[in-house]
């Protein structure tokens, strides 16, 4: 049901933003921006039970918190990356969409380093 509120919304702006956008703009990114952190406010406690079952899944499995962690902050650089290319790019600045998006893709290779050296790392203890 969350779902049609968070579109039923999400049209109502839209079509204010477009009517908004012929004479002030501004405005219309403004309205997307605060739909944008209107929909993450309704979603945050979904997110939580997200991660709270990951946590308890990774529990069981007996891996390391350290492995969770890094996919956690590699999933929120994504999420957050994507939200601010698309007001970029709604606000017709594509280039810095663009370069927000880099941004995001090299911290998260950064974060996954100690990952991939790891296991790098083992798969050469596995050679002769």
């Amino acid at each position: 049901m969350e779902v049609l509120q968070v579109v039923g919304i999400g049209l109502v702006i839209t079509v204010l933003a477009v009517l908004i956008r012929g004479q002030r703009p501004e405005f219309a990114v403004l309205l997307a921006l605060g739909f944008g952190i209107l929909v993450f406010l309704l979603i945050l406690d979904k997110v939580g039970v997200v991660i709270s079952v990951f946590r308890d899944l990774s529990r069981k499995a007996q891996i390391e918190d350290f492995y969770l962690t890094t996919l956690l902050k590699v999933l929120g650089i994504a999420y957050v990356a994507e939200f601010g290319a698309q007001i970029c790019r709604d606000a017709g600045e594509g280039a810095i969409a663009s370069k927000i998006e880099l941004a995001g893709k090299v911290l998260i290779v950064l974060l996954a380093l100690p990952i991939l050296t790891g296991i790098l790392e083992a798969v050469v203890r596995l050679l002769p």
